[in-house]
This record gives structure tokens, C-alpha cells and sequence, in this order.
């Protein structure tokens, strides 16, 4: 059996402004995902730590770290060294690798989960590292990661076509990104905020394909009614307005 990956490469060709990744069945019968790049690709496991590592016999570095600073509350204080947040960092970018690809392929639900791993990892070494450098070298990249947990779970209620769900966790997650840069205002970060420009730009685009509920179908109505002057048909629109208020107001009881 050659190890040369040559032929896998000549027959997927690389798209250099694109994300090039496909799922495969592993010889070990389990799924994995694999992505192109320019000089080879990254195959990497669904679920779990994806280079399917288990460091010191824990699932990843993080759940190890976190461990051992369990234990140490009783002792004396845990700390995250330089070498520490290195470990935790590379674990990391194997997980931004992963979730980027699944949020190319849809797979919505491991993106969440992904990123919402990674900003663990964030809050656990703002808590635990030993210097202020070292935590910001991960805190840096919290708002692009809040972006891509916003996106994963908002795309999942869009699926259920969920409007408003989805919206709201748009809110959600901008409402994060902008306490994120009022607590750094004295850093130097770049002013133009782009995840905050994403989902607001994402937000309207979704407020104009969400389809008018039932209440907003009727108040539109009648505005044109009254601005048309059909007051007969104005007054038929606000009894039904009526009528669906107090069937609300009912159902709230």
C-alpha cells in the first residue's frame, strides 16, 4: 500500500477561495471529515478531539487541565503556564479547523458545539493562566467565535423555519460581541467590528424573507385600508385585529 496521497489530491481539486471539505467513511468504519489544502488536507474525526488524540487518557488538554485544577483547590493554586496555554491553543485551532468545515457542510449542530467548546477554553484560561498576555493571545478571538456559535444556532431554527428564534439569537449573540469590545475599549481592536456587521447584515436579510404572521398581515392591511380610505374594510381589519387579540390574551390565561 503506497503512503504517497498524491492521487487523492489529483483527483480533488483545490479551490483556493473556497472551504474544500467532504466527508469519507474511515477504514476504521467510522466517518471522518477531510479538508483540501493548498499543499494536502487535514482528516479529522466527527466527534471528539478531532486528530482523535486523548491526552494523558482525558478526551482533550482541556478536560486534563481542568481536572487537575479541580484537585488543586485543596492544595495550593493552579496555574495554566506558557506551555500549558500552548497545549490549549493547538487543541483549539484543531477544533476551529473542524467546526469551519462543518459550517460549510450545514452540520449546524457540531458547530455549535465546537465553538461553544472553544469558548470554554477561552473563559478557562482567563481564569487559570498565568499572565494577562497569555490570556489575551485566546480572548482576542472570543467575538469570531461568538459569531460562528450565532450562526450555527440560528441556522438550526432557520432549518425549523423559526424566525424569530433565530433572531433572537442573533440579538443574542451581538449583544455578547458588544459587551466583549466595551470591556476591551482601551485595547487596540480593530474598528470595523466586522462579526457585529455580519449578523446585523444577516439579521435584515432574514427579517425580509420571514414570512408575515397573522397579526402583521392585518395591521398592514388596514394601514393601506385607511390610507386608501376604505373605511368599511378598515373597520372589518380592526374587528378581526380585535377578535385575534382577545383569542391571545384567552390563550395566555
Amino acid at each position: 500500500m503506497t503512503e504517497d496521497i498524491g492521487p487523492i489530491l489529483h483527483n480533488w481539486e483545490y479551490l483556493p477561495n473556497d472551504i474544500n471539505v467532504r466527508i469519507i467513511d474511515g477504514l476504521d468504519g467510522k466517518q471522518k471529515l477531510q479538508m483540501r489544502l493548498d499543499l494536502g488536507l487535514l482528516q479529522m474525526e466527527l466527534d471528539g478531539r478531532p486528530d482523535g488524540q486523548r491526552p494523558h487518557k482525558f478526551d482533550t488538554y482541556l478536560s486534563y487541565f481542568e481536572h487537575k485544577a479541580k484537585k488543586s483547590k485543596s492544595k495550593k493554586k493552579f496555574v495554566l503556564t506558557a506551555m500549558d496555554c500552548l497545549k490549549l491553543q493547538q487543541e483549539a485551532i484543531q477544533y476551529y479547523h473542524r467546526y469551519l468545515g462543518l459550517m460549510k457542510l450545514g452540520d449546524f449542530a457540531r458547530v455549535a458545539r465546537d465553538t461553544l467548546r472553544n469558548l470554554r477554553v477561552f473563559d478557562f484560561v482567563a481564569k487559570y493562566a498565568e499572565n494577562d498576555e497569555l490570556k489575551w493571545s485566546f480572548e482576542q478571538y472570543r467575538p469570531y467565535v461568538i459569531m460562528m456559535y450565532t450562526r450555527a444556532v440560528a441556522s438550526m431554527s432557520l432549518e425549523k423555519e423559526n424566525y424569530d428564534e433565530a433572531l433572537d439569537f442573533i440579538k443574542n449573540g451581538m449583544e455578547k460581541i458588544e459587551d466583549y469590545y466595551n470591556k476591551y475599549a482601551d485595547r487596540e481592536i480593530s474598528d470595523e467590528r466586522y462579526e457585529l456587521g455580519f449578523l446585523k447584515q444577516w439579521a435584515e436579510e432574514i427579517k425580509e424573507k420571514k414570512p408575515l404572521s397573522e397579526r402583521e398581515r392585518l395591521s398592514l392591511e388596514l394601514e393601506q385600508a385607511i390610507q386608501m380610505e376604505r373605511y368599511e374594510q378598515a373597520a372589518i381589519l380592526r374587528d378581526k385585529l380585535k377578535f385575534l387579540n382577545q383569542k391571545e390574551s384567552n390563550e395566555h390565561k
